[in-house]
């Protein structure tokens, strides 16, 4: 083991702790990153000055111009003067989100309409029309055109019904009842009255999220403050289990193994009973597309206990041979506790890695949002209906400007039924022909990012966790503020080394999206062979991004202490790892099971609490602490339980670094030192004991001399 995975450490008398004196690594990185960096505030200056995320903020009317902004601020919903024309080949929820238009009029108006009226093809237009929801270039009462020309020029609404807005368009409501009198003239298309309704219906369905958003604002208005408490008591739970576990480490570490132990044995007991009390075998039920019926056969719970039964003989002989192991674990496990006891402040460096990932998360949005939205809306020529003479050979291939369009200027009038509708946003250009580019830098950018915050943030609490370990005198010989003399270490020297490992990971993440992106692309074409080489490519790289993250979490420990570049820390780390494989399996395997316990008592404890609280289950005499009234209760409760994991990962974070640092630190000890008076044990006491191994005082190393 030792030749093949290298020789184990020498001892250093300089060596007291993560090293003082140390240069910059990987300087070719840091600069790369840097300019990455750059080209990425580039990237989002660039969607900012093309970008336009009023396109999805607010809607347009037929010109161009925006409801709800500059001089339509007063008008912030729009209204289609015929609602059954967006039906037609286009979902109304798509046209209405992305900006596809409607082939009909649309205006921009203060409020939807809230009545019945049917146009009658006499009289003054002043009195057949509403002024409020006719276009802004027709003044019914100067205007020398009648009824008809009007409606057919598409300058008012032909019909008007009961109106609310969803998404700030004007949709007709589910429950109308209409009026005896109301009809509608044949130069509305032919509209009827269940037309009308199946529309309102239709578009109901896809658009019923208002009320549902408008309740779940509510539901969050009236329990935000109770939410805020139970997030208080999930990070007082998760604080006060991390400080139990200084003293329950063992006890609850034997109490999991036991019972996972039990559990399984009593699998095995409950899988003998059904197999003796089944009599239906195999050969009766043959093959049945219903997989539940096989568990009413014999050899299908005679299967399940003998896989239970290795699982139990294996749980057992490792717990027999491996008993030493698991000792030096809960030993550290509890050295872990006293260390987050002396540095408390690393416990709240999660909240500044949670500030920067948002940062991250937020600049990603934006220019994604930017991007996505860049280039001006672009109109054509188009006709309502091509059998009108004069309007048959319009092809709807010319551009036209909506501000200035005249239907009667166009071809001489020879067509009365053409209009300037919306067609797409512009994709010509440099910029706008890359978008996609850009878009796939601002998606590499974030993981880049992201990566790199969460190395940063693992490499500053390792430094500060191996400076607790490497004192020799604790707590006297702690360094004063731990945590930010490794923060600022860590930025000055190892910026580099950091983007190294953060970068190798993200190109590992981007394959995996191109193989999702592709297999989703590809998923009606593919055959089962292709299907069968997509799935192993990408269990593959999911496998190598979770060893990649293990590396790299090592990594970064070795660089906190030695100061060294990335690739001379991830190989020194790996082989120490491997030259001690059956103490990181146990190591690994008992922390993971702590903190997942840790994890469900504070996520489902406050869960629970949170379900009979907010469900009004809960018996609480008095007003004052009284459950608020609710449309939906699952809303504040999954916010909690979403929260509480968020807080538990935070805390449980600190804690898993912080065995990982010092079980490092431990075997370089263990490597280093002898005991000596001049190579003593900077170990604790507990794991001295369980390894049967001292510290020498100077006397007795005197007296050994002397005996030689």
């Amino acid at each position: 083991m030792a030749e093949e995975y290298g020789e184990p450490a020498k001892f250093d008398p300089k060596f007291k702790g993560p090293i003082k004196k140390r240069g910059c690594t990987d300087i070719i990185c840091c600069i790369l990153f840097m300019i990455f960096i750059l080209g990425y505030i580039g990237v989002g200056i660039i969607a900012w000055l093309y970008g336009d995320p009023r396109q999805v903020i607010y809607p347009r009317n037929s010109t161009g111009s925006y409801c709800g902004f500059g001089a339509n601020s007063d008008k912030p919903f729009v209204l289609y003067f015929d609602l059954l024309k967006c039906l037609t080949g286009t979902n109304i929820l798509a046209a209405s989100m992305n900006g596809l238009q409607c082939p009909t009029t649309q205006v921009c108006v203060a409020e939807c309409p809230q009545y019945f009226r049917a146009v009658i093809p006499i009289g003054v237009p002043e009195k057949v029309y509403n002024q409020t929801f006719c276009q802004p270039s027709i003044n019914l009462t100067t205007t020398k055109l009648s009824v008809s020309e009007i409606a057919s020029k598409e300058l008012c609404p032909v019909f008007l019904v009961p109106s609310k807005p969803i998404f700030n368009r004007c949709f007709p409501q589910v429950d109308l009842t209409f009026p005896s009198d109301f009809t509608i003239d044949n130069m509305s298309s032919n509209a009827t009255k269940n037309q009308i309704t199946d529309a309102a219906k239709t578009i109901a369905n896809s658009l019923n999220f208002q009320n549902l958003s408008k309740k779940i604002f509510e539901d969050f208005a009236n329990s935000w403050s109770w939410i805020l408490i139970a997030l208080g008591i999930a990070m007082l739970v998760s604080l006060l289990f991390l400080i139990l576990l200084r003293f329950t480490a063992g006890i609850l570490v034997w109490v999991l193994i036991i019972g996972v132990i039990g559990v399984i044995g009593y699998g095995i007991y409950h899988c003998y009973m059904e197999y003796t009390n089944t009599t239906t075998t195999f050969n009766q039920v043959g093959f049945n597309p219903d997989l539940s019926v096989y568990f009413h056969v014999k050899e299908t719970w005679l299967g399940i206990l003998i896989v239970l039964a290795v699982v139990e003989v294996i749980l057992l002989l490792l717990l027999l041979f491996l008993r030493k192991r698991i000792l030096i674990a809960i030993a550290l496990i509890k050295e872990a506790s006293k260390a987050i006891g002396h540095i408390m402040s690393a416990l709240f460096y999660p909240l500044f890695t949670f500030v920067l990932l948002v940062v991250c998360v937020a600049y990603w949005g934006i220019t994604a949002l930017y991007l996505a939205t860049a280039g001006g809306p672009m109109f054509i020529v188009s006709v309502t209906n091509s059998s009108t003479p004069g309007c048959g050979d319009i092809k709807g291939n010319d551009s036209c400007d909506p501000t200035t369009f005249n239907a009667s200027n166009y071809r001489n009038g020879s067509c009365p039924d053409v209009r300037c509708i919306f067609y797409k946003y512009e994709t010509e250009g440099l910029v706008l022909t890359n978008i996609f580019n850009l878009q796939i830098y601002n998606v590499f950018g974030f993981l880049w990012c992201i990566n790199f915050v969460i190395a940063l943030g693992q490499c500053v609490l390792a430094g500060a966790f191996a400076s607790y370990y490497w004192a020799f005198h604790k707590p006297k010989d702690i360094p004063y503020f731990p945590v930010s003399a490794a923060f600022m270490r860590t930025l000055r020297y190892h910026t580099g080394s950091l983007a190294f490992g953060s970068l190798i990971l993200t190109i590992v993440q981007m394959i995996r999206i191109i193989l999702e992106y592709l297999d989703h692309k590809l998923k009606g074409a593919q055959n089962p062979c292709t299907r069968f080489l997509m799935c192993c490519l990408k269990c593959c790289f999911w496998c190598l991004e979770k060893f990649i993250k293990f590396l790299n979490r090592n990594a970064y420990i070795m660089i906190a202490v030695y100061g060294k570049n990335f690739c001379v820390s991830a190989k020194n780390a790996f082989k120490l790892l491997m030259r001690n494989i059956v103490r990181v399996v146990v190591l690994d395997k008992v922390t993971d099971l702590l903190i997942f316990f840790g994890k469900l008592i504070v996520v489902g404890g406050v869960g629970v609490l949170a379900f009979f609280f907010f469900s009004g289950r809960l018996p609480i005499p008095g007003d004052t602490f009284k459950s608020p009234t609710l449309n939906y209760y699952w809303i504040p409760i999954l916010t909690v339980v979403v929260g509480s994991y968020i807080i538990s990962q935070g805390f449980f974070s600190v804690y898993n670094m912080c065995v990982d640092t010092l079980f490092l630190c431990f075997l370089e000890d263990l490597e280093r030192n002898d005991g000596s008076a001049e190579k003593p044990y900077y170990m604790p006491k507990s794991l001295m004991k369980i390894l049967n191994k001292k510290n020498r005082p100077p006397e007795a190393e005197g007296k050994k001399k002397k005996k030689k």
